[in-house]
């Protein structure tokens, strides 16, 4: 999963083994004084306690030794625990399972399949009408014991239970990933198409036919040319469907949060031949599938929501190497794609129909095919009661970092049984969900064999060929409308706002330098909330800490030397124009830098309580041997830095450059030369205060800096000027000293902040 809580065995306790206490023997009292007849007399109780004490002796070293070698042995048996185990299947020994419902006789090629925990809404009783299509509901522990809904099959725990699934094992007892049994029992009575929905959503018009390609192949089937987005970005992995269908302040539950705020339109487009549309995700009216962020955020009052989509928008493919969000709300699978429909298990609720859709996304290219998303095809009903955030807790953390692990993962499988099987392993080993979900893949699998589906054949896989360039001829425009829509509860109408506008400029400015943030504070409260802030503006935000973090994605990392991290880091990023580096008791006002220079270095050496330079005689010893090794690292340094370096400061020895080094900027061009600073350090512990501004004067003259830090407001690191609203000015690029370290704290922020960027409202 995008987060995983994966327990380590712990090493057993050695036994302390209690030891018979030993009783001495008592010697009668010598006849005489004579040592010689003594001896003589006693020769034999020597030797027998001698005997005893050297066994004594070797029993306790033994002792010893066994259990070290226990100890080892388990330490060994603890390490090969750690790692996931392959699970490994003899496909050709999987048999069929045998039907023992009451609904064995019964076949039907179109199946609605929906998760119930009440009873039958009123949508729910629409569904059953669709004419040609089967209603399928799944219970679990929630649900009515006397569910029933005339013309539809429902599945008790217990019916379930009974149908010798394999993944019936492994599915909690309360929730909707319980569809998973669901599924199978549609593909074993003769399910090709399988619409994924929940119960509180009406099909416009009642018919299924209408909306989506029900007919890939034979009569009444849909082939004709298909509107793509454009591949030519290759760097592009995501996009907002409801831009494209008139929505372009709305976003998907599941897209990136730093991806909120690309809401410009598509330049072109290009096409497709339909047929392979294996997987068709429906976009729908009234409440549409959107993230809590979003819910709580946009939410006018007690009103529901009612968004409406363009339904004339054509439909439109994705080409491989970029996915979209999909969901169980209102998503149709073709047979070809019936082995993508498994839920995960041991992700939060709500995400894991995303990662299902990312998943299956990226294994659908192995097969030639292809994600197409439709107009409007079913109007969800407004509740007024949104799931709480802790239930997309796995959407919010890592989800970009996923979409680039899918597209430049490579699979030399030559079946998909065994590609699927591989992905999921390679999935939990870097975390996005755990050993549960390799394990009920496996058994998925083969319980897909066991109700006789055939896996399809795989293809060549287009990301690999040579990118086909795109002419002036292949470029299809299509202008999306702007409908109304919702913004912190008020309708906006005509043209982009201003406050869009902005947001449109900053992420155009910043959309491709990454944020390096280290946390002094709880990052547990405080990680997913600078993710927030400053994801919708930089490309990403990667945060450091004391402690690492993996649930959060928070590296682990020590202040006093985590210059020395950067490198890894930077390499991670190679297209990157830049990175910024931030501490989290600084505030950056990001509306204030744009027009600062994206080549050239920033750093507070204007700011006189910042940057200093201190003397080492009448010091404490540690400026002395900084100073020492200050001096050790220029002088093995190349001409090009210490020419640099000496040229700026002061020849009087005794003199040391210190800077807080709270906040700065390092652009591509100097990327290179901070790694070979780094390296000269090597193993000396040089302060990170002392580190970074010694870089900085060895890469480039101060005169060439660009000064948009000077006008900061910088303060010293005491009570009274902490989270002083008097402190705080949005006409400034950055605040010091600000400290967040609760949820509280951060609403605080935001509230202040929302006078330089007046949608951060949004979040809180």
């Amino acid at each position: 999963m995008l987060v995983q809580d994966r327990s380590t065995p712990k090493s057993p306790k050695s036994h302390i083994r209690a030891l018979h206490s030993l009783h001495p023997h008592r010697f009668s009292e010598p006849k005489n004084l004579d040592f010689s007849t003594w001896f003589s007399e006693n020769l034999y109780k020597i030797v027998t306690i001698s005997l005893l004490i050297a066994t004594v002796a070797a029993l306790f070293f033994l002792r010893n030794v066994s259990d070290t070698a226990v100890l080892v042995s388990y330490e060994t048996k603890a390490k090969i625990l750690e790692k996931i185990e392959f699970p490994q299947i003899n496909w050709n020994s999987v048999t069929l399972v045998s039907d023992k419902s009451p609904y064995a006789i019964f076949r039907s090629e179109r199946w609605i399949i929906v998760s119930v925990s009440n009873y039958p809404t009123e949508s729910l009783q629409k569904l059953v009408k669709i004419k040609g299509w089967q209603v399928l509901a799944i219970g679990n522990s929630k649900t009515p014991s006397d569910w029933s809904l005339k013309g539809a099959i429902f599945l008790s725990l217990e019916q379930q239970a009974n149908l010798g699934f394999r993944v019936v094992d492994h599915l909690p007892y309360d929730s909707f990933v319980r569809k998973n049994v669901g599924y199978l029992f549609a593909i074993q009575h003769g399910a090709q198409k399988i619409f994924d929905v929940d119960d509180r959503g009406d099909v416009i018009d009642n018919d299924l036919g209408k909306h989506f390609d029900v007919e890939l192949i034979g009569e009444g089937a849909r082939q004709g040319i298909i509107l793509q987005y454009s591949h030519e970005n290759p760097n592009r992995t995501i996009v907002n469907p409801y831009i494209h269908f008139g929505q372009r302040s709305v976003w998907p539950r599941g897209l990136p949060l730093e991806n909120v705020g690309d809401i410009g339109r598509e330049e072109f487009y290009t096409e497709v031949f339909g047929g392979k549309q294996f997987i068709q995700q429906g976009i729908s009216n009234g409440l549409p599938d959107v993230d809590s962020v979003f819910y709580f955020t946009r939410k006018p009052g007690l009103e529901a929501f009612d968004i409406r989509f363009d339904e004339h928008a054509p439909k439109v493919a994705l080409p491989q190497g970029t996915m979209v969000p999909l969901n169980s709300f209102n998503t149709l699978f073709h047979s070809a794609a019936f082995w993508g429909l498994m839920l995960p298990v041991s992700v939060s609720t709500m995400a894991s129909d995303v990662l299902r859709g990312y998943w299956a996304q990226r294994l659908l290219w192995e097969l030639g095919g292809y994600v197409v998303v439709y107009p409007p095809t079913v109007h969800r009903y407004d509740r007024i009661e949104s799931y709480p955030f802790s239930d997309e807790k796995d959407l919010h953390v890592n989800v970009g970092r996923l979409l680039k692990f899918l597209v430049s993962w490579r699979s030399r499988k030559h079946r998909l049984f065994e590609k699927i099987l591989e992905l999921s392993y390679v999935m939990a080993e870097e975390g996005f969900w755990t050993e549960k979900d390799v394990k009920f893949t496996a058994a998925w699998l083969q319980d897909l064999l066991a109700v006789g589906y055939q896996q399809p054949r795989l293809m060549s896989l287009e990301l690999d060929r040579p990118s086909a360039s795109i002419g002036h001829g292949d470029r299809k425009e299509f202008i999306p409308q702007k409908l109304p829509s919702v913004h912190l509860g008020v309708e906006e109408t005509g043209t982009v706002n201003n406050e869009i506008g902005n947001l449109i400029r900053w992420r155009k400015s910043f959309g491709n330098v990454v944020l390096i943030m280290y946390c002094s504070g709880p990052v547990e409260r405080t990680a997913l909330e600078w993710r927030l802030l400053y994801g919708r503006i930089f490309r990403t935000v990667v945060i450091l800490s004391e402690q690492k973090n993996a649930d959060l994605v928070v590296e682990e990392g020590h202040l006093d030397f985590i210059y020395k991290q950067l490198p890894n880091i930077f390499s991670r990023f190679t297209s990157a124009e830049g990175f910024v580096f931030l501490q989290d008791n600084t505030i950056l006002n990001y509306w204030n830098l744009l027009q600062a220079d994206m080549s050239k270095l920033w750093i507070t050496n204007k700011v006189s309580k910042s940057w200093s330079t201190v003397s080492t005689s009448g010091n404490s010893d540690w400026f002395s041997k900084q100073a020492d090794m200050v001096k050790k690292v220029v002088s093995m340094m190349p001409v090009h830095f210490q020419v640099s370096y000496k040229e700026t400061i002061s020849s009087d020895q005794q003199l040391l450059t210190v800077c807080s080094s709270d906040i700065f900027y390092i652009p591509r061009r100097f990327i290179a030369d901070f790694t070979d600073l780094v390296n000269l350090v090597d193993n000396l512990e040089i302060h990170h205060k002392v580190a970074i501004p010694l870089f900085f004067l060895s890469m480039d003259s101060p005169q060439n800096y660009d000064p948009v830090l000077r006008r900061m407001i910088y303060e010293e690191n005491h009570p009274s000027s902490t989270n002083s609203t008097t402190s705080y000015s949005d006409k400034v690029p950055a605040v010091h000293p600000w400290t967040v370290s609760s949820e509280q704290e951060f609403i605080k922020l935001i509230r202040i902040m929302a006078a330089g960027d007046p949608l951060l409202l949004e979040l809180v």
